[in-house]
């Protein structure tokens, strides 16, 4: 019997209760009768935002209510990070920026060693226990530091970098409300601070993190920020990727393509090969990251091999849980297509090896392994298979051994 995955059990289950049959169900979300039947038996995955989405609108539940996230913690790591996302939540609610905690003041050295290992360690591979376990000390260390006029500006950009690490986290997790909450206080951060490029940083990543919610909002707001000339380049081309996902995610191509080919444009001037420009990761390679997200988002498959066989090396981007991210979306693209699914395997544990948390908390990562289940076999590919299956939580009993 082949697994049924959480997202579709769900769906059946929400569909049910509110006494909607099937076709009226699958009319309504712009899929066939025959593909939502799929879903809620776990013959097929649901594998775009698209379909998330629209299933979502129809039942008039959140995204998040089919994912069934926060996903259960199944090892002590994934435990103690969630675990520690109360003392994160505790940290972004007591406290807005210009509050002094009532905390002893620690050592500047030794506050902006964390800031340090937060945004150039730990943020870059998705560690997201580290993240945890460090941010409410941090956040209550940062603000002591802001009131005092010979840290203030440093602690306030170190609290720009702790509010985007609750932002993701949380994001990530599942934690409904937190990112929202973490970015309102990464606006307050920003515009204590004054300083108009990181009040656009901001903006950009406001529009980044509404998604599945509402994506016409977010890519009015992304296009805000895409448009503007006044913003630096590399903030706009980040917003034009925004804005170049919410509109695949609303299966309008041709917008989505246009937006693309803007960032790309922008990337290809201020990265050169004799002088490659990283700042916020906007590269040439991570517009080609984007583009392969877009690509499976579009329903294109296995077809975005082709753009992977010609991107420069994933290197160029010095950011673990970005090269994940094109893992997980190649390997993805990959699976679409049957005679593809040992190499979209070997693509999703490549993902999962670099940034374990964030794939095992991925949806699509987690129906890709689902839908995969159901035709694995004993051999070597099963039993990785198997093995990822575990670490995410959606093998069913019987099929982790061997």
């Amino acid at each position: 019997m082949d697994p049924v995955t959480e997202l579709g059990r769900r769906a059946r289950e929400i569909r049910s209760w509110r006494r909607l049959s099937l076709r009226a169900a699958a009319e309504l979300s712009g899929i066939s009768y025959s593909y939502l039947g799929q879903i809620e038996r776990g013959e097929r995955p649901v594998n775009s935002r698209r379909v998330l989405e629209a299933l979502a609108r129809t039942l008039r539940v959140s995204p998040t209510e089919l994912t069934g996230k926060p996903y259960a913690p199944l090892d002590p790591a994934s435990n103690a990070a969630h675990a520690a996302m109360t003392a994160v939540e505790d940290a972004i609610s007591g406290w807005w920026v210009g509050e002094v905690p009532d905390s002893p003041r620690r050592p500047w050295s030794a506050v902006l060693a964390d800031v340090d290992r937060l945004n150039k360690v730990l943020r870059p591979r998705a560690a997201y226990l580290e993240q945890a376990e460090l941010l409410p000390r941090l956040i209550r260390d940062l603000l002591v530091s802001a009131a005092e006029p010979t840290t203030r500006d440093a602690a306030l950009r170190g609290l720009i970098g702790a509010y985007k690490s609750v932002t993701y986290v949380a994001f990530d997790l599942g934690f409904r409300g937190l990112p929202a909450l973490a970015m309102e206080r990464m606006r307050q951060a920003a515009e204590e601070l004054g300083d108009p490029v990181e009040i656009a940083d901001v903006a950009w990543r406001r529009a980044q993190i509404i998604s599945g919610g509402n994506r016409s909002r977010q890519y009015q707001l992304a296009v805000g920020i895409a448009d503007d000339d006044e913003i630096p380049p590399h903030l706009r081309g980040m917003a034009h990727l925004t804005a170049a996902l919410a509109a695949a995610a609303q299966g309008d191509a041709d917008t989505a393509q246009g937006r693309l080919t803007e960032a790309a444009e922008l990337a290809a001037h201020i990265d050169t090969d004799d002088k490659p420009w990283t700042k916020t990761d906007f590269n040439r390679t991570n517009v080609d990251v984007w583009r392969v997200s877009i690509g499976v988002e579009l329903g294109h498959g296995a077809k975005v091999a082709e753009i992977a066989a010609a991107m420069r090396p994933l290197e160029t981007l010095p950011v673990a849980h970005r090269q994940a991210q094109f893992w997980l979306d190649y390997g993805r693209g990959l699976l679409a297509e049957r005679k593809h699914r040992e190499r979209g395997l070997a693509a999703l544990l490549k993902a999962e090896k670099l940034a374990p948390e964030k794939v095992r908390n991925n949806v699509f990562a987690r129906e890709a392994v689902t839908d995969l289940l159901g035709w694995a076999r004993r051999d070597a590919g099963g039993r990785e298979l198997r093995y990822l299956a575990w670490q995410m939580g959606v093998a069913p009993i019987g099929l982790t051994s061997g």
